[in-house]
């Protein structure tokens, strides 16, 4: 184990509490245990996708530096593409015609998880006076974390990298939220009130290890606008988190939910309400969740008809398998998460 990173933590932050070179945050939860009590929630062996197809939203339009995913062709040389290509020298009815292609592809443009390092702090983790950039549990931006204005070459996450994710398993008990039946796409701040009513009116409840499910009805819309996405509409519809909610922040600390998983674009209400003070994170939620308590993000998720079938049988837990690429060095990854019931 290596010493220790920081002489500061955030507060409100459990640094330290898997160890110091801990790069799964509370992922760590997802116990044999946990996934034990995820598999004894399939009841009927019916599975729903929770994936947006990977062209959708569509456009660049929300989010003006990532696009949509380009296949490309292997171009044989003086044989045309490797796309309905005879692959046999000699050919007779029975040669082999093969296909393969690729992909550009932004790991954060539609159904997707943030890993530990896609958002940090600037925060004063030596204690000099001097903040500097930190990533959950003391990893430094320009030290592990590295970008293309920092080094010339070998950039990438050397640290919190998704791959310390897909390696976790993660499988596990996921439990659906229906905040669209309460408020319909009305633009809604969900704090701490607002969501226990919401857990208390379908009698369920989030226990350490699982992976909280919030329905919006935000992916309907994506689907909808059929890659044509209204940026304004969208922007004013549908419920999310309230980030700057202090006891929100803390029912996620004690709840110890693995990750929290929305089919809305960010988890929670951007941009967020106005704060208190000089200087404070935009992303509060992200900045909780990610930079201080290790808990991932999954968003752009798709859980109509999930959550059509559990509002009618009166059950909200079920078996979620959600693993994202095994990519080393990236900061996120697309996912396409499967949920048993």
């Amino acid at each position: 184990m290596s010493a220790q990173r920081w002489v500061n933590k955030p507060d409100g932050s459990n640094w330290g509490r898997f160890g110091a070179d801990d790069q799964r945050g509370k992922m760590n939860l997802l116990t044999p245990a946990r996934r034990v009590a995820a598999a004894r929630e399939v009841k009927e062996g019916l599975a729903f996708t929770l994936s947006l197809p990977l062209d959708y939203p569509g456009g660049n339009a929300i989010f003006a530096h990532r696009k949509p995913p380009k296949l490309h062709y292997e171009q044989r040389a003086g044989a045309g593409f490797n796309f309905n290509f005879k692959f046999s020298h000699v050919c007779n009815e029975f040669c082999d015609v093969v296909c393969d292609d690729a992909v550009m592809l932004y790991l954060q443009y539609s159904t997707q998880w943030d890993g530990l390092c896609h958002v940090g702090q600037m925060f004063d983790a030596d204690g000099d006076g001097v903040a500097e950039k930190v990533y959950y549990n003391g990893y430094r931006g320009g030290v592990e974390i590295v970008g293309p204005n920092e080094a010339s070459e070998g950039f990438g996450a050397h640290a919190l990298g998704i791959e310390n994710f897909a390696t976790a398993g993660v499988q596990g008990r996921g439990v659906l939220v229906d905040l669209h039946r309460i408020y319909g796409r009305k633009r809604t701040f969900v704090g701490y009130d607002e969501l226990m009513r919401a857990l208390e009116g379908q009698k369920v409840g989030v226990e350490a290890g699982d992976f909280l499910c919030l329905y919006t009805g935000y992916g309907d819309m994506i689907l909808e606008m059929n890659k044509q996405p209204d940026v304004e509409k969208l922007h004013n519809s549908c419920a999310a988190l309230d980030g700057r909610d202090k006891r929100l922040l803390q029912w996620i600390t004690d709840c110890d939910c693995v990750a929290i998983c929305s089919d809305g674009l960010a988890v929670e209400v951007f941009p967020a309400r106005p704060a208190e003070g000089d200087s404070f994170p935009g992303l509060p939620l992200h900045n909780h969740c990610l930079f201080k308590q290790g808990v991932h993000l999954g968003e752009l998720w798709y859980f109509t008809e999930l959550a059509q079938w559990l509002g009618a049988h009166d059950r909200w837990r079920f078996q979620l398998t959600a693993p994202p690429l095994r990519l080393p060095g990236a900061v996120g990854s697309p996912a396409t998460p499967v949920a048993v019931v």
